[in-house]
């Protein structure tokens, strides 16, 4: 009999934070926030670095989002600047 109570969940229930009363703070988009101020579509995104705010410190060269390693470069951006200055 208390088997037969028991119900599982098959994933984690994605709750909205506030009630549902606070939207996303992305431009256009109306579901409620979860986390960051994003919605759960958006939080994701931004975990992921697609959105300008990203996660991590980005590269400082243009349209270049990879994270960054040494002096605000990404690994590629670095050692095209400096190892080329070495030799």
């Amino acid at each position: 009999m208390a088997e037969a109570q028991k119900t599982t969940l098959k994933s984690w229930p994605r709750l909205a934070k506030g009630n549902g009363k606070k939207a996303c703070s992305v431009e256009g988009c109306k579901r409620p926030y979860r986390a960051k101020s994003y919605c759960f579509f958006h939080y994701k995104k931004w975990r992921q670095g697609d959105l300008p705010h990203s996660r991590y410190r980005t590269c400082s060269k243009a349209e270049c989002r990879a994270k960054t390693d040494k002096g605000g470069l990404c690994t590629k951006h670095y050692d095209e600047t400096y190892k080329k200055a070495a030799a």
